[in-house]
């Protein structure tokens, strides 16, 4: 089978977060799995480049928008490196292909957008329009920026989203598009009644930095049409069938924009005759001691810091077990570094080495020799994208795996001279200990595959510790 998997392009005003690593994290995980089990996959990631605060702050820097874009573009891309994800496509919103796409998309789309003015609430932090009810609810204030909405009047195209609504509940509701977790899909359905046609270019006076709305150069697309095209303009759309790989299998959003991936972009397909994504996929925030990250309190959790004193295996280990697939998850460094020392270094480090070390003194390899299969346990929770219980699923195994060596006592088995009994003993807790690493792959690919080196050839020096306490 083919499989595409995407992820949600940030905004490049800033520099990465925790945030942006569990997006990532999660989808190279559903990516691995997919390779796994046999798929070809595509796996997209990008940068989002266009906007208002991104040629303010260009400005303030007194540096070309077009060098500000490109620096802090690379800087995601050092990033995802840093993070050892598989992806096959990075696409940047600047790219001419992009912008050329995006304005095929736009005429493609003209049944459905029509002129307006518009007076109303604006949040210039949020680059978004605010209807009078958010408003009132936020006392109008941006309850993310801190800072009071603006009342402005412009003429906008929009996108008729009323076109749609009906047949993107039935899609829901039916979960021929999927929302994940449930209880955000029944969200996502209370707010589809009262969800607005949406505002989609901006005069040019007021947002310089974009795509240019085709045939009236006074317009500029605003973030929809643009950001959100960029899934099917990576694959080549509409200048290339891409029914080789659209619809895709799983799309990756933060719970604070699921709104507009579950209501927007769904519009924007049907209206292009395209089918909608099979699975949206919505985690929640990472909390530090249980606040909201702000750089205001001081509380933000540098990624590439964790990364640096623990390791990518360990930064990926807490992220993916101890971080709620769906919800939000507390962190603190506290936390961190139990896991990192009584699970991941001693559950698993240390069961690594106790078994390397008496295969090699006993003799023993696997090589090649092992066949493995994918348990239907932890395939039916991975299917589900539910990433933290697959990944306690393993760690149930590898636990069993540790009492398993003290209950066999395969030490004593060499020491009575029983080498049949303890040969088939130590095969069998290799093989069940490389079946369970290669469950683990998904998650930490490096280590696991240093892992599965040991396990097949022991009589190799051992190379371990592998989580250095």
């Amino acid at each position: 089978m083919r499989e595409y998997v995407t992820t949600a392009i940030p905004y490049v005003n800033g520099a990465p977060h925790i945030g942006h690593a569990v997006d990532y994290c999660l989808a190279d995980t559903a990516a691995r799995y997919f390779r796994l089990k046999g798929d070809e996959v595509r796996f997209q990631v990008g940068t989002d480049e266009h906007g208002g605060k991104i040629f303010q702050k260009a400005e303030e820097l007194n540096i070309p928008v077009e060098k500000y874009v490109k620096e802090n573009s690379d800087a995601f891309r050092d990033f995802i490196g840093k993070l050892n994800i598989s992806y096959t496509d990075f696409i940047r919103t600047t790219d001419e292909a992009h912008i050329r796409r995006c304005q095929e998309i736009w005429k493609k789309l003209q049944d459905h957008i029509y002129l307006a003015s518009y007076e109303g609430w604006y949040c210039t932090g949020c680059e978004r329009f605010i209807t009078e009810k958010e408003c009132q609810e936020n006392h109008g204030v941006c309850p993310d920026h801190q800072k009071p909405y603006e009342k402005i009047k412009e003429e906008n195209y929009y996108f008729r989203i009323s076109d749609f609504k009906s047949q993107i509940k039935a899609k829901i509701e039916s979960d021929e598009l999927l929302i994940l977790p449930d209880f955000r899909k029944k969200e996502i359905l209370k707010l589809l009644d009262d969800s607005p046609d949406v505002s989609i270019s901006r005069p040019r006076e007021q947002l310089k930095w974009g795509v240019t709305v085709p045939g009236d150069e006074s317009q500029v697309m605003y973030v929809w049409i643009d950001a959100l095209s960029n899934y099917i303009t990576v694959l080549g759309y509409p200048e290339q069938d891409i029914s080789e790989w659209w619809p895709a299998a799983a799309q990756f959003v933060g719970k604070d924009i699921l709104r507009f991936h579950a209501i927007i972009w769904p519009a924007m397909l049907l209206g292009l005759g395209l089918e909608l994504p099979k699975v949206i996929v919505s985690h929640g925030m990472i909390l530090a001691d249980g606040q909201k990250m702000s750089k205001s309190i001081g509380n933000v959790v540098d990624p590439i810091e964790v990364i640096n004193k623990y390791g990518l295996d360990a930064f990926r280990f807490f992220f993916l077990r101890h971080v709620d697939t769906f919800a939000d998850s507390d962190y603190t460094a506290e936390k961190f570094d139990e896991a990192y020392k009584n699970e991941l270094a001693n559950d698993l480090g240390n069961l690594v080495q106790r078994l390397a070390t008496l295969a090699k003194k006993n003799n023993i390899q696997l090589g090649n020799s092992a066949v493995l299969e994918l348990s239907t346990g932890y395939c039916e929770l991975m299917d589900k994208f539910e990433f933290s219980k697959a990944f306690d699923y393993c760690w149930e195994k590898v636990q069993d795996l540790n009492k398993r060596i003290d209950e066999e006592k395969p030490w004593m088995l060499a020491k009575a001279g029983e080498t049949e009994k303890l040969e088939n003993c130590l095969k069998k807790l290799l093989v069940d200990l490389l079946q369970v690493n290669t469950e683990l792959t998904p998650f930490m690919p490096d280590a696991c595959g240093k892992i599965a080196e040991i396990l097949r050839d022991p009589i190799a020096p051992p190379k371990v510790p592998l989580f250095p306490k």
